[in-house]
């Protein structure tokens, strides 16, 4: 059934503007991607590997409005195990999933979520390098703008931020599905609002979002309260080796790890900030091998150092305060590495 994207105060989307917010992005840029999905039938949208809240959240939520419009539509993400990670099972629209094999080989549009460089797009990197048209819709700073065209504010707190500014222009309404996708990415991507990016936009987006009925308790219990036994025994082996070097706190999660609980890759997400709070440091990492051998690594900063920058200069990306990068070393070799980078750019 075609969802309604009807939202409960009945104003036409063209009212849904809150101009106080300012919208970095040119108006050309916008109405260059309104002709290009208005011209297609069928989009292809993706996600960054490992989709987080905002990255799935994003692409669902104007995968529905899509869809209302009458498009065909096929969403993805590239990793090699295709999965959506247990605690993102709630959102809602998972249906129009599909894995990548089963993505179009040379879509005509393609639209990227929360991809702050091509490499994050995974196994669909090649789909996208043969796509006719890449729309990037993201939030990084540290984007590289790699689409053919770039819907690119690093001064959003959150890509599901744009994702709705699309949904508006778009001429769609929010609906409670819509709703959950949206929050799900602005509440993980500020910290359930903790984090320094949380704006007065950002709390009007979330009132916009919750007039819509959303249960914002059950989401929290979602992505916060909830994980399997084995994710305490893990982060108990994570927390006996964590190590304070000045103002450094860094820890990590071997595959080994996590085989002897069964516990999936995806579950380690939230490690990274409990290890953040130790006083002492004012940056934070966490090594997460993932299925195939490779070292994802998370960083955290108190405000004072540009984890950013040290990511990027490791081949990596992402925001001042929250960053990441791939490693294909060892713990000792990577963490070297690390902390040369550090020095250097502190």
């Amino acid at each position: 059934m075609t969802p309604d994207v009807r939202d409960r105060t009945g104003r036409p989307a063209s009212l849904e503007r809150f101009p106080e917010e300012g919208c970095p992005i040119p108006e050309a840029s916008w109405d260059r991607a309104l002709r290009l999905i208005g011209g297609h039938d069928e989009i292809a949208l993706a996600c960054h590997v490992n989709p987080d809240g905002d990255a799935l959240g994003s692409m669902l939520a104007v995968a529905f409005v899509l869809r209302s419009m009458g498009k065909r539509v096929v969403a993805s993400f590239g990793d090699r195990i295709f999965a959506v990670p247990r605690l993102l099972g709630f959102l809602p629209g998972q249906e129009m999933l599909v894995p990548p094999d089963e993505f179009p080989e040379a879509p005509d549009l393609m639209i990227v979520f929360d991809c702050s460089t091509f490499e994050r797009v995974g196994l669909l990197g090649a789909n996208a390098a043969s796509a006719r048209e890449v729309i990037v819709v993201d939030h990084h700073p540290s984007n590289t703008g790699f689409g053919t065209l770039d819907l690119i504010d690093a001064n959003a707190a959150a890509t599901a931020m744009l994702a709705e500014q699309l949904v508006y222009r778009l001429g769609g309404r929010l609906d409670r599905d819509i709703a959950t996708c949206l929050y799900a990415g602005l509440v993980t991507d500020t910290g359930s609002f903790r984090y320094s990016s949380t704006t007065p936009a950002v709390h009007h987006m979330a009132a916009r979002l919750v007039a819509t009925g959303l249960r914002t308790d059950e989401i929290a219990r979602e992505l916060w309260d909830r994980s399997p036994f084995g994710y305490l025994k893990v982060l108990a082996n994570a927390l006996e080796r964590v190590t304070l070097e000045g103002g450094l706190v860094w820890t990590y999660v071997s595959r080994v790890d996590r085989a002897a609980y069964g516990l999936p890759y995806s579950e380690l997400e939230g490690i990274i900030d409990i290890v953040r709070r130790a006083d002492e440091a004012e940056v934070a990492v966490v090594l997460k091998e993932d299925d195939h051998g490779d070292w994802q690594v998370s960083t955290r900063s108190k405000g004072t150092v540009d984890v950013a920058a040290v990511c990027a200069a490791l081949g990596g990306g992402g925001h001042h305060n929250a960053a990441g990068y791939t490693s294909y070393e060892t713990v000792e070799e990577t963490m070297a590495k690390f902390r040369r980078e550090l020095r250097r750019l502190s």
